[in-house]
Parts: C-alpha cells; sequence; structure tokens
C-alpha cells in the first residue's frame, strides 16, 4: 500500500443526516481512514440534510434550501466525501435539478458535484489506492445499492476495495443487483411492498453463509438489517468504511 497517498489533502466529510442520526461510527470509521491515509479531514457544522427525501416527494422549495446549505457548508473544500452513495447521487442530480433556472446558484452546485465523491470513488479515483492496509478475517457478502449502481454510478470499486482487504472472504450475493426494498420514502409509503423485497434480499444474503452483509449506505442495511434481526439470522450488518477501517490482530 502506497504510504500516505492523500499527501495532505484538504477533504470536507459530508456525514449525511443518516448517518449523523442513527449510525454515527460510519462518518467516524471514514474519518479515521482518510486520516490514516494522508488527508485533512475536516467536519463541517454547517452541513445538514443533501435533500433527497424533500426532492423525491416533490417538495422542491424545502429541497433547494438544503441546496444552499450545501453551498454554505462545502463552496471552500478540494473534496466533500461522503458514506453514501444514494446521498451523493442527490448531490449530483437533484441539486442540479433544483438550480437549473437560477444560473448564479447552478454554478456554484456545478462546482461542487465536481468535488463531491462517494467514499468509494474517492479512494480508487483520486487516492489511486485500494489496498488501504485494512484486515477482517470474516465472510462478507456485498449488496451493491440501487443508487450506488444507477445514481452514483459507482460501479465495481467497492469491491476492488473488499478484494484488498487481509482476510476477507468474499462470497458472491445471489440476484445481488435487485433492490433491498428501501427506497426512502418508498419504504414507508409502501411497507408491504418493501418488507417482501426486503425479505427476499435476506433470504439471498442467509444463503452465502456469510457472517456480514456490507454496503456502502445505512439506510439499505437498516432495511436488511431489520429483517435479518427479526428473524434471527446468523448475518451482521456492516458498512464498507467500517470494514476498510479495521486492522483486527
Amino acid at each position: 500500500m502506497m504510504n500516505s497517498p492523500g499527501r495532505h489533502m484538504r477533504v470536507a466529510l459530508f456525514a449525511t443526516c443518516i448517518n449523523d442520526i442513527m449510525f454515527p461510527d460510519t462518518p467516524t470509521a471514514v474519518a479515521d481512514l482518510l486520516t490514516r491515509l494522508g488527508c485533512m479531514v475536516d467536519y463541517s457544522p454547517v452541513q445538514t440534510c443533501c435533500g433527497q427525501m424533500f426532492t423525491n416527494t416533490g417538495y422542491f422549495n424545502a429541497g433547494l434550501k438544503t441546496v444552499r446549505t450545501y453551498i454554505d457548508a462545502f463552496e471552500d473544500y478540494d473534496y466533500i466525501v461522503a458514506p453514501s452513495a444514494s446521498c451523493v447521487g442527490s448531490v449530483r442530480h437533484q441539486h442540479q435539478m433544483l438550480a437549473q433556472n437560477k444560473p448564479r446558484l447552478r454554478k456554484q452546485v456545478d462546482r461542487l458535484v465536481a468535488r463531491t465523491y462517494d467514499l468509494s470513488e474517492f479512494l480508487v479515483d483520486v487516492l489511486k489506492v485500494t489496498d488501504v492496509g485494512a484486515t477482517f478475517r470474516h465472510k462478507v457478502t456485498y449488496h451493491p445499492t440501487c443508487h450506488s449502481l444507477r445514481v452514483a454510478r459507482v460501479g465495481d470499486r467497492p469491491l476492488q476495495l473488499l478484494r484488498a482487504v487481509k482476510g476477507l472472504d468474499l462470497i458472491e450475493l445471489p440476484e445481488a443487483l435487485t433492490c433491498c426494498g428501501f427506497g426512502g420514502t418508498f419504504s414507508v409509503k409502501n411497507p408491504d411492498v418493501s418488507a417482501a423485497m426486503a425479505g427476499q434480499k435476506a433470504d439471498n444474503v442467509v444463503k452465502t453463509g456469510a457472517e456480514f452483509v456490507v454496503t456502502g449506505d445505512n439506510a439499505c442495511l437498516m432495511n436488511i438489517g431489520g429483517i435479518l434481526h427479526r428473524r434471527s439470522a446468523p448475518v451482521k450488518p456492516i458498512h464498507l468504511a467500517s470494514i476498510l477501517v479495521s486492522q483486527e490482530a
């Protein structure tokens, strides 16, 4: 592994609201990992939600406020890194849509979109590293979330990173490309359908015999993990960042 591939890059951590409120260990893991790789990591207390929930449900004025807040929080940073491809996808596509009739705002949005990365993208594309020095001696299966594939388009970058983790046994997930059923407000408006989809995903996770199911989005892990917990299944949900920061003996 390269020593300090970050070369003192100034990086803003975009924690995302779901991680800040429900999964604070994830942004902490991201900060620890990037610091270990030589980055200077800052957390802007101005940051709030990416606005996806507002925009998805048609509250565009509320969504536009989050766009302005995102600019206030991150416009002075070289890079913005988030442990959520879903939120990164929202910044890239919804922020531009909301600002499309406001030329000055759109220019600001475009500049920040070019600096905003999902964690896996930042590691592979910017730091040019796949082996981050992690050790995780467990059987793991990876669920590629819908937004990571179809919106943020992170591709196989998470898999590149997982394959380089020492001791990790990566097991292919059957029907990996199917949705887990979360979909933000979809799971609230269509709970029965969402639960059925999550149940099918959980079935496939258990079939692998893995100890952990990993994704880059905690919202999807929450949906899958809820089903696994209610079934007392022997598989634990874990975020990609928690594996990449691990240095088990």
